[in-house]
């Protein structure tokens, strides 16, 4: 996960990409994962974001997750970040050779980790207004921490926890 943070334009053919993305997760993972969701930006009409779809499959365990990173190293998700600090995220995948590219978050199903990403989606697609003000935070934020992608995500907590807050 190098590079600047590029923010784009709302891509219609994102749903698109993350269903054909999830058949082919689905098929690998061959009933391994309970759930699976379209998160991120590209889950929200209109919203733009970094050209990546974001997919959130929900496992039972930490170890079921380390089952499914085999399989899904053999569809293009090489790059695995185990996420230590979150006892509900178990580990962020990046398959990126292509465009857009795709970040797939193996979590607890159910979690509050997992609710939260459901939450915030839920709360842009029905309030559109906010999605755009989110957008313009995301663009200006990705000028002001260019390749410091930690401190951009970082940075778009506040709001985040902002929005789930309302739904609370």
């Amino acid at each position: 996960m190098n590079g600047p943070v590029l923010i784009v334009n709302y891509d219609p053919q994102w749903p698109t990409f993350y269903e054909s993305e999830t058949k082919l997760i689905r098929r690998v993972l061959s009933g391994r994962i309970l759930a699976i969701e379209h998160i991120g930006s590209s889950a929200v009409p209109n919203l733009g974001g970094k050209n990546i779809v974001d997919i959130m499959a929900g496992v039972n365990s930490q170890e079921e997750a380390k089952q499914c990173l085999a399989p899904l190293e053999r569809i293009g998700y090489t790059e695995v970040i185990p996420q230590a600090d979150n006892a509900d995220w178990y580990y962020c995948l990046e398959k990126s050779k292509q465009t857009p590219g795709y970040h797939l978050h193996l979590v607890r199903f159910g979690s509050e980790h997992w609710k939260k990403h459901i939450v915030f989606r839920d709360f842009l697609r029905k309030n559109p207004e906010v999605a755009q003000e989110y957008f313009a935070l995301k663009k200006e934020l990705a000028a002001k921490y260019g390749t410091d992608r930690s401190g951009y995500t970082e940075a778009k907590t506040a709001f985040i926890k902002s929005v789930i807050a309302r739904e609370h």
